[in-house]
């Protein structure tokens, strides 16, 4: 049975309705499939709100992408993203953040990125078990950062947002797809 190629998606689920996580990922597959419908679906992630370290973090991704795959029959792939934080030595925080892509062949594959330094103040709160987003709204005297522009848009003064964060690791993700013949099981 060939590989599914992605010239022969046509639609898309992504295992979240948070509206930057659905434009990233149809910004990203608009480029280089303009017909393909990318729609969100409310999933749980399976992990805590706030996940904690790169492999909680990547395995929330993960169920994500095949919860949302399951729930839409009528799509060829699915998408999940999901942000954490991981603790660095002397006790600093610095986010994370993985997508992971799914077909109905078993294929997967993982981008990551967002790696930035979270203040002190903002990763106090997360500590006592508040979640990024809600953190950073607080400290920065705001609100819906995790739908909107992101700590990442907060801390880099606009720079980059969260969508814009995100784009580069769904693309990664999609690498598998992307370059099929690079990731044919070796002879």
């Amino acid at each position: 049975m060939p590989l599914l190629s992605l010239h022969d998606v046509h639609r898309v689920i992504v295992g979240s309705a948070n509206p930057v996580k659905i434009a990233a990922v149809r910004a990203v597959l608009n480029s280089v499939l303009p017909e393909v419908v990318v729609r969100g679906v409310a999933v749980p992630s399976g992990v805590p709100d706030q996940p904690f370290g790169d492999e909680e973090t990547q395995q929330g991704a993960r169920q994500r992408a095949h919860a949302a795959l399951a729930a839409a029959a009528d799509a060829s792939l699915g998408v999940g993203l999901e942000g954490g934080v991981v603790a660095l030595p002397g006790g600093r925080l610095r986010t994370c953040a993985w997508a992971v892509v799914v077909d109905r062949d078993g294929r997967e594959g993982v981008g990551g990125s967002l790696s930035m330094p979270l203040p002190d103040q903002v990763a106090a709160r997360i500590r006592q078990g508040e979640e990024l987003g809600h953190a950073m709204d607080v400290v920065a005297r705001t609100t819906g950062t995790k739908t909107g522009r992101g700590a990442v848009g907060i801390l880099t003064a606009g720079l980059m947002d969260r969508q814009r964060a995100y784009e580069p690791m769904v693309a990664y993700a999609l690498a598998p797809w992307l370059a099929p013949e690079l990731f044919l099981p070796a002879p």
